[in-house]
């Protein structure tokens, strides 16, 4: 309503973070205690084992504007920042991580290029702090590629940044079931502006990502916005066509002259190169054909177990449906 001040909101998923949860929330309320700004912290559960929902009921048992929503089990990053999107009431919607390396004293920042029109905040990362030089280099390479065959823009790019209420209606209306946040946020388009961070040290325990989630994560994102992958094997088939003429024709010469044709080096190394690009050919359209199959089950991308906090009744029960604005 005109006159009215807007609600920010603030996502974060939460898994197994325990007394991360009390350091999140207590610096979400000092950066938003000097903005002097309505606000609500959405605290999405994502199948923690430890008592970080526990903590989360706590908390929004001491502060009306801090909302709970707990998955029934583990559905992974993706899954539960669209549940914490899907919950959000604000007129623009921060997303963070409740590890506290994406640093909270960037949002003011990023509010006032919101304010200024941008309906898409980008925080772009300085530093990589804690990973190692085979990590970065692995993460550089995949960025690069990324946006070289999606033209989505992912280097240095990170999950924190702010939306717009309309941004985050666009987003939400794509079907898919495979989310991707960082590429989908950007393939959206609108307005955008970005504001480079230092990324922080994780405050308490180690991070969740493993090697193997990480590789998936990866997977995931290349095979949701691109078909880049299946062309690349039919360029490689045309490649190996081409260069099966090539040493067709040589044999043929060379019967035809009378010579000897001297080539199990050749061929043995042939039919390695072939059989390993045929495995790797098949995986890639097997990857295509597993992201089908998920999206025609159709199953809920996640499902709630509970709600704390004001205005929790109120949401849509439906899994993995838009829920919602709650009255603010």
């Amino acid at each position: 309503m005109a006159g009215t001040e807007p609600l920010i909101s603030v996502v974060a998923p939460v898994f197994d973070e325990g007394e991360g949860v009390d350091r999140f929330v207590r610096r979400l309320t000092e950066v938003f205690a000097i903005l002097g700004v309505r606000h609500e912290l959405v605290l999405v559960d994502d199948g923690s084992r430890d008592d970080s929902w526990r903590r989360v009921v706590d908390q929004a048992g001491h502060d009306p504007r801090v909302r709970g929503v707990r998955l029934s089990r583990n559905f992974g990053k993706e899954a539960a920042m669209l549940a914490g999107l899907e919950h959000a009431a604000g007129d623009a919607v921060i997303m963070i991580d409740a590890d506290l390396q994406h640093p909270p004293a960037a949002i003011p920042e990023m509010l006032r290029r919101w304010r200024a029109g941008a309906h898409v905040v980008e925080a772009v990362k300085r530093n990589r702090p804690g990973q190692s030089v085979p990590a970065r280099l692995a993460a550089r390479l995949f960025n690069a590629g990324f946006t070289r065959l999606t033209t989505v823009e992912l280097v240095n790019a990170t999950d924190f940044r702010l939306l717009s209420r309309p941004a985050v209606d666009a987003l939400l209306r794509l079907p898919e079931h495979s989310t991707f946040f960082r590429g989908t946020s950007s393939w959206i388009g609108f307005s955008r502006d970005t504001v480079e961070v230092e990324i922080d040290h994780r405050q308490g325990g180690a991070s969740r990502w493993t090697f193997g989630g990480l590789c998936r994560l990866a997977v995931n994102g290349l095979t949701s916005f691109t078909s880049a992958p299946l062309h690349l094997v039919t360029l490689v088939g045309v490649g190996f066509a081409g260069f099966a003429v090539v040493l067709g024709v040589q044999t043929l010469v060379r019967w035809l002259r009378g010579g000897s044709v001297a080539g199990f080096p050749t061929v043995i190394l042939v039919l390695l190169v072939m059989g390993t690009f045929i495995l790797l050919g098949l995986g890639v359209i097997g990857e295509y054909l597993a992201r089908i199959h998920e999206e025609v089950r159709g199953r809920p991308r996640y499902l709630v177990q509970e709600r704390t906090g004001a205005g929790a009744e109120q949401v849509s029960p439906v899994p993995g449906q838009r829920a919602d604005r709650a009255p603010h």
